[in-house]
C-alpha cells in the first residue's frame, strides 16, 4: 500500500490535504521528511548508502535515517519509526534533538521533483554498528567515519558518492551540530 503524506505550502505549513507518495513527487507538492544523524561518543558519525532500488541517488552515502513524514504523523513519530524500518534501531522520541528545518527542492532525470522540508534531528549511537539490520529495500551498507572524515568528505562533496553536492551547506551545518553534541 502506498504512504499518504500531508501537503505543504512553499513555506511548510500544512494545507490539510495529502496525497500518495507517487502523486506528490510527480506534481511537485511541497511535504516533510525526517533526518536523523546518529553519532557516537567515539566523534563518529553513521553513514547509510541508500540502496540500488532506490528511485532517487542509488547507492549514494548521506544521511543514517531518513524517510518521509505520513499523513497525520509529527516529525519526532517519523524518526523513531524510521530509525526502527531502516537500520532496526529503537529509540525514543527523547533521544532526538531537533537542529532544524530545511529546504531541499529537486527535480531528477527520471521525472521526480522532490520538494521537500528535512526535519533534522541527531541522536546518539548507544550500541554497536554490527547490531544494526539495514533495512534490503533502503539500505545497501552502514559506515562510522570519524567527524574529521565527515568534514572532509562534505569539502570534497560527491567524491566516492558522498552526499549531494547542491546539499552542501545542510552537511556543514549538520557537522557543527555534531561537533557541539560530541563535546
Amino acid at each position: 500500500m502506498e504512504e499518504y503524506l500531508d501537503i505543504v505550502t512553499k513555506e511548510g505549513k500544512p494545507i490539510g490535504k495529502s496525497a500518495p507518495k507517487s502523486e506528490i513527487h510527480q506534481k511537485g507538492y511541497y511535504h516533510h521528511t525526517a533526518h536523523v544523524w546518529f553519532y557516537t561518543k567515539n566523534s563518529e558519525v553513521l553513514l547509510s548508502q541508500r540502496s540500488a532500488k532506490k528511485e532517487i541517488c542509488p547507492l549514494m552515502w548521506d544521511v543514517s535515517v531518513a524517510g518521509h513524514i505520513d499523513a497525520g504523523e509529527t516529525a519526532k513519530q517519523a524518526a523513531v519509526r524510521e530509525t526502527k524500518e531502516e537500520i532496526d534501531l529503537k529509540i525514543s522520541e527523547k533521544d532526538l534533538l531537533q537542529i532544524g528545518v530545511f529546504e531541499c527542492f529537486q527535480s531528477y532525470k527520471n521525472g521526480i521533483k522532490d520538494n521537500e522540508f528535512h526535519n533534522t534531528f541527531i541522536a546518539e549511537l548507544k550500541i554497536p554498528i554490527s547490531n544494526l539490520s539495514p533495512q534490503v529495500e533502503e539500505v545497501e551498507a552502514l559506515k562510522l567515519v570519524p567527524l574529521e572524515d565527515f568534514e572532509w568528505l562534505i569539502e570534497h562533496i560527491g567524491i566516492d558518492n558522498h552526499f549531494v553536492p547542491a546539499n552542501k551547506a545542510y552537511y556543514q551545518f549538520v557537522l557543527e551540530q555534531l561537533r557541539k553534541s560530541v563535546k
